[in-house]
């Protein structure tokens, strides 16, 4: 049996490849179908121990190994390397809904190896049903890779992986199981145990990366932080990852590299509003990464858990990770096949800004979940998630959270489209939110201490993760006692990137369709003649020398001072292709602050030389629109509060806004100026949030 094993390794890996310590220990286990969990460092080589193993039970006795697995970036990864050795995988997710039937014909046919499943899948009851009993001669092995999501104390808890674990208590008892990560500490091991089964056999190894040098600068503001990669980052040979922790900055950083003639591309989910086009290029960029034809890819954490790329030369992080678990997995991308690879971590001042933000908004709260289930109870036939966000001032990903956990707990239970409410009792204390809550800002705590401390970072790490066998690198910045490269930045390139940063427009996103509830009891599209133009904003709200300036103005002075209508003017005029010529600017009304926005509107109005129409009316005051907190309530707060006085004579309107965030308010206004005689409304704002736009 070792023999074949062997073969196989050195089929895939080359001639002269020997398996690691614990390798083969887990291989073995499998075959002799155990359950395994396997903790062992990134890079260690956990895709080796389930794809021989996949191949040599399909050898032994038939059937198809099911392999969960939680990134799109990952599955694609991970069916390449299973080619090598002549496996054929199959993956079924939300990106290739058309190709199922085709792959079900695969799985009845026996045809393949091991399915690749994405967890959301396992939500769906009757995608479960039909796909596993599907299988010709059965599932031969389960395997859970990045296993630390199916434990809520896991950094990266994911409620779908639990749905796992029921699965396996409904097959035979002698399907073995491998479950594998690189990121789980004693309290997570344990849980996965409880889950899993406490006769699970446990194979853990030392955590180290003996490649990595590590480094930590300190580097407050965006500006010092892209000059320092940009003079940086053309000092290291080979290609590797930039991690930001938004998709504006992704995109920002790759802008700014390709200015400075260093070929970087953005790579996270939103690359293309078409979900397919944006598959394709995530895969494109992959592709150009592997293959060393991209310096860099600027990432969030959609590129992640288990890409690998074994000549990965560096990983810089341009904000600190929200723990150091993901950080560990993020570094751990880095130097798997290299004696020496760079993971450079830059400190900035809105870190903990961000990562409080993600910590907030990554479980429901205690009354969210009681009206989502209170409102389930009071209806006569269940409700979808559209229904919830017709009667709640939820966003949708928290209603959509509330459903997963509630359906989880058997509190409801999805029929179709709707939810319904089961006879299981409700407990909030079962959901162990304010624990988990305060457990991610412990670990928020422990990450800014690593930036602070003067020890070594890989035995800080190692330490966390519970390895106690770990000794100091002897490679770090802190063991080595000097820095890999000068944390000192480029004045000159500082200069070059805040003038970068400032020059920027941000697009405000045209609303095409009113939700639910608005006009119509259902959702209606839009008439052409009654859409905005594509809009502009000057900055980021508190974000830059613009979106400070618009902040301090607009709370301290309530007056916007002559810089910003000179800024304004200087995009409007020489940075707006779209924008022809302008008949008349107009502004959004407002009861709370009715002087701020219209005065600085008539200023814009002169310089422009063209009139101000005081026009649209606020007729009754609303609640503010930034306390919308999803699409169909922002619509209709602001369908509501708006009203324009007699008929526009001019063509194109410059309708101007302090601050746009989810450009419902702009759209709404627009729209009334549009069907009262305008012709083209081309919105503009001084700020925008995060939500408000894109970067152009």
């Amino acid at each position: 049996m070792r023999d074949r094993c062997e073969e196989l390794l050195k089929d895939m890996l080359g001639h002269n490849s020997i398996f690691h310590d614990g390798q083969y220990e887990a291989i073995e286990s499998a075959l002799d179908s155990k359950r395994t969990l396997v903790v062992q460092r990134t890079g260690w080589g956990k895709s080796i121990v389930y794809f021989i193993a996949a191949k040599m039970l399909k050898e032994r006795r038939g059937g198809i190994t099911i392999l969960v697995s939680p990134l799109l970036s990952l599955m694609r990864n991970q069916i390449e390397t299973a080619k090598k050795i002549g496996i054929r995988a199959v993956t079924i997710n939300s990106e290739n809904e058309d190709d199922w039937e085709e792959i079900e014909s695969t799985l009845i046919n026996g045809e393949c190896e091991i399915v690749l499943i994405a967890p959301e899948r396992l939500a769906n009851k009757k995608f479960i049903n039909r796909i596993i009993p599907a299988i010709k001669d059965g599932p031969n092995m389960i395997v859970i890779d990045e296993a630390h999501c199916i434990s809520d104390w896991g950094h990266d808890f994911r409620p779908d992986y639990s749905r796992i674990v029921e699965i396996i208590r409904t097959l035979p008892p002698n399907i073995p199981v491998i479950a594998t990560t690189a990121t789980a500490n004693n309290r997570v091991v344990d849980d996965i145990k409880r889950q899993l089964g406490d006769d699970i056999k446990i194979i853990k190894g030392s955590l180290m990366r003996e490649s990595l040098n590590i480094q930590v600068i300190k580097l407050p503001t965006q500006g010092e932080r892209m000059a320092w990669i940009a003079e940086n980052i053309i000092k290291i040979e080979g290609s590797g990852i930039i991690y930001c922790s938004t998709t504006r900055d992704c995109n920002r950083i790759s802008d700014w590299l390709q200015e400075n003639n260093i070929n970087a591309l953005p790579y996270h989910a939103k690359l293309s509003s078409d979900r397919n086009e944006a598959r394709i290029l995530r895969e494109e960029r992959e592709k150009l990464l592997i293959e060393n034809k991209v310096k860099a890819l600027v990432s969030t954490v959609a590129l992640g858990m288990g890409f690998d790329k074994g000549d990965l030369s560096f990983v810089i992080h341009f904000q600190m990770p929200q723990n150091i678990i993901r950080y560990y997995q993020e570094i751990g991308r880095a130097g798997r096949k290299l004696k020496d690879a760079y993971a450079i971590l830059l400190v900035g001042k809105e870190d903990r800004e961000i990562a409080e933000y993600f910590i907030n908004n990554g479980s429901p709260k205690r009354e969210q979940l009681e009206k989502v289930l209170d409102f389930i109870e009071n209806s006569k036939e269940g409700l979808s998630s559209y229904d919830l966000r017709k009667v709640m001032n939820t966003s949708n990903s928290s209603i959509e959270k509330c459903l997963k956990l509630l359906d989880l707990h058997n509190v409801v239970a999805k029929v179709k489209s709707k939810y319904i409410r089961t006879l299981h009792p409700y407990d909030y204390d079962d959901f162990n939110v304010e624990q988990i809550l305060e457990t991610r800002y412990k670990e928020l705590q422990l990450m800014e201490k690593y930036t602070d401390t003067d020890k070594c970072y890989m035995k800080f790490i190692a330490n966390e993760l519970d390895d106690n066998t770990c000794k100091e690198c002897g490679k770090c910045c802190n063991c080595i006692g000097k820095e890999y490269f000068n944390s000192n930045v480029n004045t000159d390139l500082l200069k070059q990137a805040e003038i970068f940063s400032r020059s920027r427009s941000i697009k405000i996103k045209v609303r095409k369709q009113w939700p639910a509830g608005t006009v119509a009891n259902s959702a209606k599209n839009m008439l052409k003649q009654e859409l905005n133009e594509p809009g502009r904003a000057l900055s980021y709200f508190g974000s830059s020398k613009f979106g400070k300036l618009v902040e301090d103005n607009r709370d301290k002075n309530e007056y916007f001072c002559d810089e910003l209508v000179k800024a304004s003017i200087d995009l409007i005029k020489n940075r707006w292709k779209e924008l022809e010529h302008i008949d008349c600017v107009a502004a959004v009304p407002s009861l709370r602050r009715p002087v701020v926005v219209k005065s600085f509107a008539i200023r814009v109005a002169e310089a422009l030389e063209v009139p101000f129409i005081d026009m649209i009316t606020k007729p009754i005051e609303t609640p503010k629109q930034k306390t919308m907190e999803n699409t169909n309530m922002q619509s209709k707060n602001a369908y509501n509060g708006f009203k324009v006085n007699g008929t526009v004579k001019y063509e194109n309107v410059l309708l101007i806004d302090d601050i746009v965030d989810s450009s419902w308010t702009l759209t709404v206004c627009g729209f009334l100026l549009n069907i009262n005689g305008a012709s083209r409304i081309f919105p503009y704002a001084l700020a925008a949030t995060t939500n408000g736009g894109g970067d152009d």
